[in-house]
């Protein structure tokens, strides 16, 4: 057993309190283990100018810290697994998926309380695709706006520039234990209204695949469940191959035995929107062939001209 593990993290506020998070259930298990956390800075933290899908897609917040674990410098990392690629660095293994949080996101508001209450052209902040689309289609008056930076900084930029709005996970609020701020005019947006990211709301912890000892201590928090819903999104993201480029959702939930999936694929301007629905006890299956479903409407051809735009 080891003595002392290194854990690699990004620098922001959220991935430090998530990290925090995992190291202290893992102490429940392993109470003798000193863990100190690398603290990294990548690509996507430093390149606030530009939305995600002009940056350069996959892999922007984890590439430096999958680096490491290659180079031996840390012993695993802990992610966000809506930033983790469908297909991660070989050599490397996603070793556990602790029990996922809300997979929501979530409206902040500057002055109304509700979705209906906004004004027409009222201004939403947002870099991700998949909400600019699905937010348009169910209400093309409103104006998208670019917005990045981390959690304070939006919220910041909500009270001080001209936005009416802004789209935040609803995990990410809750982990730095913002949800029952006051201050705060929180909505839950629906899944019908806006279906999550792949991943969204579950952490993903990563290690190198021979270090046997690392996945035996980090399996003692890792939850079945949510490990089986993540896969079946997983699949339906890697059958697309899709990226931060593409306006790609899709969520599961698990009742028993059975997987239920929905995914969607949509155009930016949210005047188009292709939609599948699976159910059954092979998660990676109904994923794969939800996205199967998605290419042969016309998500393909639709893909293949963004992620043209984007090279």
């Amino acid at each position: 057993m080891k003595s002392q593990i290194i854990v690699g993290s990004r620098r922001s506020k959220l991935a430090l309190v998530q990290t925090n998070w995992v190291i202290n259930e893992l102490k429940k298990h392993y109470p003798t283990i000193d863990f100190r956390i690398e603290e990294m800075v990548t690509k996507g933290d430093k390149i606030l100018d530009v939305t995600l899908s002009k940056v350069g897609g996959k892999g922007l917040f984890v590439s430096e810290v999958e680096q490491a674990l290659v180079d031996k410098h840390i012993d695993f990392a802990v992610h966000s697994m809506k930033d983790v690629p469908a297909v991660i660095e070989e050599g490397l293994t996603i070793a556990a998926i602790p029990e996922r949080e809300s997979a929501n996101d979530v409206f902040v508001f500057k002055e109304v309380h509700d979705f209906g209450d906004l004004p027409t052209q009222a201004i939403i902040g947002t870099s991700s695709l998949r909400r600019a689309s699905q937010i348009l289609a169910e209400r093309p008056d409103l104006q998208i706006k670019f917005i990045r930076g981390n959690i304070d900084t939006r919220l910041r930029k909500l009270r001080e520039e001209d936005f009416d709005a802004i789209i935040l996970a609803q995990a990410g609020l809750s982990r730095m234990g913002w949800l029952e701020d006051d201050s705060l005019r929180i909505q839950t947006i629906p899944e019908t209204i806006c279906l999550p990211a792949v991943g969204q709301g579950a952490l993903a912890i990563e290690c190198r695949e021979e270090d046997n000892d690392t996945k035996d201590i980090l399996r003692s928090i890792h939850h079945a469940i949510t490990a089986n819903c993540v896969a079946a999104e997983r699949a339906f993201l890697k059958t697309l191959n899709g990226g931060c480029e593409i306006p790609i959702a899709g969520y599961a939930t698990q009742s028993g035995s059975k997987v239920s999936f929905k995914g969607l694929v949509g155009t930016p301007d949210g005047k188009t929107i292709w939609e599948a629905e699976r159910v059954g006890e092979d998660a990676d299956q109904i994923g794969t062939e939800a996205a199967n479903e998605l290419l042969e409407k016309g998500a393909g051809a639709l893909i293949a001209s963004l992620r043209d735009e984007n090279v």
